[in-house]
């Protein structure tokens, strides 16, 4: 009796461990990725970008590895150092006379000269070796006013470097340093760059050593308005990444991982001035126009296609309606042609709305800034647009500001750094004056440099000439060695009267 009772107990728990590990196996335990949603044989997953039920055509091959891409990067990208003198600035000052003092010929003035000391200043940075001969490019920003620049190469070798020309409009600097025989990177090609792809970025943050990172592209055609709130005619089409960038990085190589430069680190956005993670290259196919025209020109031959329009991205729905735009209209519409531009030469009409150039989709004003700045005035471009829901193409020859396609050359109003733009007659009457300058926005040169002058500063003479127009200022300044600018600002009109000295010896106008 004692036996048939363990037997039973034997066969009980048996057949209990046997019914649980089916109930496990069949309806608990979850099933590995596969086709089919988990916990079940017939309901396929949903893959997006696929219909149900088909096999994806995903991609699963282990990350790439980088170590050929870094070999390649590292020794092309230099550490960059800069240095600015200490100095003093005048800001010459003289109290207008009142009324009563002009009327009895006293002579009350009290003017006073105030003296401003500026220290020294250090900064790093990094830059991309693209010929062998030494010719370096970097950010503006890197050498923006630099007395003094030394290269280091990834070998610990120093050179002296000179700027061979700047373009703050796309915050890219070339410099050169004399040596020979130097690695140097090759163009890749941004327009090649997909969202999603692997990149390096290669340059010496934080005064460490080369150092790389890398991340993928996040996203292409961004304007972040870090360069747009300083000039107004900058251009921003950023291509954006997660790959590690601090200060330093600036003007460093972002490249592919076939080693090929695609991208100069230009800026990152952050809330604390450290990486949070995403960075900004500018693409190297606008890289590789600009840095050529420094070396060839010595400034860019900028193109402009001469229509005008608004960013969508940056208006209001109401702003949107007035105009019968939206943000997703795949394209930019042309709310006027001026009539001496290449566009109103080609056909182009207000109301069109353009799509391509050259090809190359243009459904954002960054995307439309980064084609044209490609180009070189007197250079044949296509034009898709869309009229009256019809697409037409049209050929274009880009011309430059002054209407024509001819070589524009540097002047001195390059070298002073500044936004400038005549009184309209409403402003200068309201003013009691005749007409004068009003300087709109600084950005780097001498007025930076040199003086304490700010924006919204109107100027009247420069030495003893009156001026009203651009051309008077330029014609005014060409060929001297030392001028004085002379004016007011429009808040303290009836107050004071300022006075600017600039040093023009190294400029062009000498």
């Amino acid at each position: 009796m004692k036996f048939k009772q363990v037997a039973a107990t034997v066969l009980i728990s048996a057949a209990t461990a046997f019914a649980s590990i089916f109930v496990y196996s069949k309806y608990l335990q979850p099933k590995p990725e596969g086709l089919f949603q988990n916990g079940s044989d017939d309901i396929p997953v949903n893959y997006a970008s696929y219909t149900p039920g088909t096999m994806p055509n995903v991609n699963l091959t282990p990350p790439t590895d980088f170590q050929q891409a870094a070999r390649i990067g590292t020794p092309a990208v230099v550490h960059i150092k800069t240095k600015i003198n200490p100095r003093q600035l005048n800001n010459n000052i003289q109290k207008r006379r009142s009324l009563l003092e002009e009327f009895f010929g006293e002579q009350f003035d009290d003017g006073n000269s105030r003296r401003y000391y500026v220290p020294g200043q250090m900064a790093s940075g990094s830059g991309v070796i693209i010929a062998d001969d030494g010719y370096i490019v970097t950010n503006n920003h890197v050498v923006d006013d630099a007395d003094e620049i030394s290269v280091t190469l990834s070998n610990n070798r120093s050179y002296k470097a000179r700027v061979v020309g700047t373009d703050p409009n796309t915050d890219l600097a070339v410099i050169k340093i004399d040596a020979s025989g130097l690695p140097y990177l090759l163009y890749g090609d941004s327009d090649d760059i997909q969202v999603g792809q692997w990149v390096l970025a290669v340059g010496y943050p934080l005064n460490l050593e080369t150092t790389v990172t890398a991340g993928i592209v996040s996203a292409k055609s961004r304007a972040i308005g870090i360069n747009t709130r300083q000039r107004r005619s900058a251009i921003e089409s950023f291509i954006q990444t997660d790959a590690a960038v601090n200060q330093g990085n600036s003007g460093g190589a972002l490249i592919n991982t076939a080693g090929e430069l695609v991208g100069i680190n230009a800026a990152i956005a952050s809330p604390t001035g450290a990486y949070a993670g995403y960075s900004y290259a500018i693409p190297v196919n606008l890289v590789k126009k600009v840095a050529n025209d420094l070396v060839k020109f010595g400034n860019v031959q900028r193109a402009y296609l001469g229509i005008e329009y608004n960013d969508p991205s940056r208006m209001t729905e109401a702003q949107l309606r007035e105009q019968q735009m939206s943000r997703d209209m795949g394209g930019i519409k042309v709310l006027g042609v001026p009539p001496t531009g290449a566009a109103a030469a080609a056909g182009i009409k207000e109301g069109d709305i353009i799509t391509k150039i050259n090809g190359v989709s243009t459904a954002s004003v960054p995307e439309l800034m980064e084609q044209i700045s490609r180009y070189k005035p007197g250079d044949k471009v296509s034009i898709n647009y869309m009229r009256n829901n019809k697409e037409y193409t049209a050929s274009a020859v880009l011309k430059n500001l002054d209407g024509n396609t001819g070589i524009v050359k540097a002047t001195v109003l390059d070298y002073l750094g500044a936004e400038l733009s005549p009184l309209r007659a409403s402003d200068a009457e309201r003013l009691g004056i005749n007409g004068g300058l009003m300087v709109t926005n600084i950005n780097s040169g001498l007025i930076k440099k040199q003086t304490t002058m700010k924006s919204s500063f109107v100027i009247l003479k420069a030495d003893d000439t009156g001026i009203a127009s651009t051309d008077d200022l330029k014609n005014a300044l060409t060929g001297k060695k030392k001028v004085r600018l002379e004016g007011f600002y429009p808040s303290d009109r009836y107050s004071n009267i300022y006075y600017y000295d600039l040093d023009l010896s190294n400029s062009v106008a000498f």
